[in-house]
């Protein structure tokens, strides 16, 4: 086999337990079972946690982590489209950036600080010759990636925020100084780079500051953390639905002034999205109005807005029930979903 590809099976596996990295010992092989390797994350915040940690991910957030690492919500069994060609592409990436860079790497497995467990991490890949350096056999590690296009601009200078604070994290764990990036953008667009310890050494202090406070004050004891705003409202929602998929009983807040403050203010969000969308139809109304018959419009002779036809195929579900019921029942899902039903008198009561 080539020096240049990934080496499978030429050097015996680590055992579980040794140190593979200057600060790191080995937790799980790589081929571990997916389960067992869930169960065995829980067990620390690991470097794919850290966006959410601070706060840096769009769909998860710190609570997220917390009830995670709680054991309160079920594993993910599924993947998405874009984690699923994520891992489909890793092997092949790792492939050809160590071909590009001339040196070999291995995957390794789930990684835990040795003097402080709680701080884990999985490398895609380990790498015993360093290509910036080939004088000397030092071990560093790679990160492997895949985007689509429409987030190219955030690669162009280098990692962006959420992957540089996963990397950092890794370095952290594992004591290496740096750690290299390969990313394929769009299928096609291929990017590499380097993150040093040296040049983030207040950041890395920062989210081992964050990552340490988030475990020792909230997940250990129990204690979830509050919300700080900065949270993407669909994914609180998400957690939410996730954490309570079956409901039942009946709450008091008597003296919860949090949830009745965001009664008054989300009826004031609800009336304001009224207000903005008959204001909408009303000036789309005049627009009609001053087009007369005409079908565009135009100021001192530059287009200024015109009616275009526009269409969107919609079926006819109760037709398609009574003229093809096999078809229906397997192509038309009732996919129920949660919806705030609020009485009359707290509407009169809280809206502004």
């Amino acid at each position: 086999m080539s020096e240049t590809t990934v080496r499978a099976g030429a050097t015996t596996a680590p055992a579980a337990g040794r140190r593979v990295t200057p600060t790191g010992r080995l937790i799980l092989h790589h081929d571990t079972p997916r389960e067992e390797w869930l169960d065995a994350r829980r067990q620390g915040i690991g470097s794919s946690d850290l966006p959410a940690v601070m706060n840096l991910s769009g769909f998860k957030t710190p609570l997220h982590v917390f009830h995670d690492k709680r054991g309160r919500l079920p594993h993910d069994d599924e993947f998405s489209e874009a984690a699923h060609f994520g891992v489909l592409f890793e092997d092949p990436l790792a492939r050809d950036w160590a071909r590009r860079n001339r040196t070999v790497v291995e995957p390794v497995g789930l990684i835990a600080n040795v003097d402080e467990p709680w701080q884990m991490c999985t490398l895609d890949r380990l790498c015993a010759e360093c290509p910036l350096d080939r004088s000397v056999r030092s071990l560093c590690a790679l990160e492997v990636k895949t985007r689509n296009a429409f987030v190219a601009n955030l690669w162009r200078q280098g990692p962006p925020d959420d992957v540089l604070a996963q990397v950092l994290w890794q370095i952290l764990v594992t004591g290496l100084d740096h750690i290299h990036v390969v990313c394929l953008i769009g299928g096609q667009d291929y990017r590499q780079y380097t993150v040093r310890r040296e040049e983030h050494v207040r950041l890395v202090a920062f989210l081992n500051a964050e990552a340490g406070r988030l475990w020792h004050e909230h997940i250990v004891p129990g204690r979830a953390p509050e919300v700080s705003g900065q949270e993407p409202p669909d994914a609180l929602i998400e957690l939410y639905d996730r954490l309570h998929p079956d409901r039942e009983g009946i709450a008091v807040l008597d003296r919860d002034v949090d949830a009745l403050d965001a009664m008054t203010e989300y009826l004031e969000a609800v009336a304001e999205k009224s207000a903005a969308e008959k204001k909408r139809k009303a000036k789309y109304a005049a627009l009609l109005a001053a087009l007369g018959g005409a079908q565009a419009a135009h100021v001192q002779d530059r287009p200024f807005f015109s009616i275009e036809q526009s269409s969107k195929k919609t079926p006819d579900l109760a037709r398609l029930a009574e003229e093809y019921p096999e078809a229906y029942r397997a192509c038309v899902a009732d996919k129920a979903h949660d919806r705030i039903a609020i009485p009359k008198y707290v509407r009169e009561e809280y809206a502004a």
